[in-house]
């Protein structure tokens, strides 16, 4: 155990008891020193009281919510440069703005949680072998800049997770919250790497799909159909339409996705 995370104070405000819980478990077996908060309250008075190396923090909670603990945090010179993350399944476009306009470094969906998530958020956040090497200039190769990858996700919340994520990958994002979107940015920028979702407004992903590889001029972008759908006969039907990979959203992490990415751009030779 790293005698150096002993000295590292983590504070989890979330009002679901059991992951609470969860997340405190993982990070004591690490020797993080952990204490909870059960509501936005409470998680406000123990930041000032503890001064916490690390926050996690839910946005919908009782007697104030993360939002609420975001703007005292900010208010007050001894918290406001605390790393907090944010964990929950809420999220707005305005709202994202909102929490990272408040000083929020990251977050994760709840849906998508898993413990190991946690860990690598700590890490990255407390580390300092990691904050020398991001402070390096140069990290980014500059090919990359020039994949333009495709985001076709109606959930404002988890496009900006994928689209803040893979934009540290140093590749060029788009976005696109319905189907007519999608074949609109084809049309006027066509990007390397689509990731799709079915379940869209105004045009489903697989009709998305079928409309973009009928077209020849289209037949290199790679198609990843990311969706909570998975039957057999769905992910069929993708792979039939022209898909080049078809990942369930429930069983992979944004890490999982991201390197998905990275494999296939490599496969087909764009990087």
């Amino acid at each position: 155990m790293n005698e150096i995370n002993k000295t590292k104070k983590i504070l989890i405000v979330e009002d679901e008891q059991i992951l609470g819980e969860i997340i405190r478990d993982k990070l004591s077996s690490e020797g993080y020193q952990i204490f909870l908060a059960r509501d936005g309250e409470e998680g406000i008075a123990k930041m000032k009281e503890l001064k916490p190396d690390l926050v996690f923090l839910d946005i919908i909670m009782p007697k104030k919510n993360g939002l609420e603990v975001l703007e005292d945090a900010q208010k007050d010179d001894t918290l406001k440069n605390i790393p907090v993350v944010v964990i929950s399944n809420s999220g707005q476009r305005s709202e994202i703005e909102r929490a990272v306009g408040l000083g929020v470094r990251d977050y994760i969906i709840k849906a998508q949680f898993s413990p190991d998530d946690i860990l690598e958020k700590v890490r990255k956040y407390l580390n300092q072998e990691y904050k020398e090497t991001i402070s390096k200039p140069g990290k980014i190769e500059p090919s990359l800049k020039n994949i333009k990858i495709l985001l076709a996700e109606d959930d404002e919340f988890l496009l900006s997770l994928l689209a803040q994520r893979i934009e540290k990958e140093g590749y060029r994002i788009l976005s696109a919250t319905n189907g007519k979107q999608v074949l609109k940015i084809f049309e006027e920028n066509t990007p390397d790497l689509v990731l799709l979702d079915i379940v869209m407004p105004e045009m489903n992903g697989i009709e998305v799909l079928k409309n973009i590889r009928s077209q020849e001029k289209y037949k290199d972008t790679i198609i990843i159909i990311f969706s909570n759908l998975g039957q057999e006969h769905e992910v069929e039907e993708a792979k039939k339409a022209g898909a080049d990979d078809f990942l369930v959203k429930v069983n992979f992490t944004i890490k999982e996705v991201v390197e998905k990415i990275c494999n296939l751009l490599k496969q087909k030779g764009k990087i």
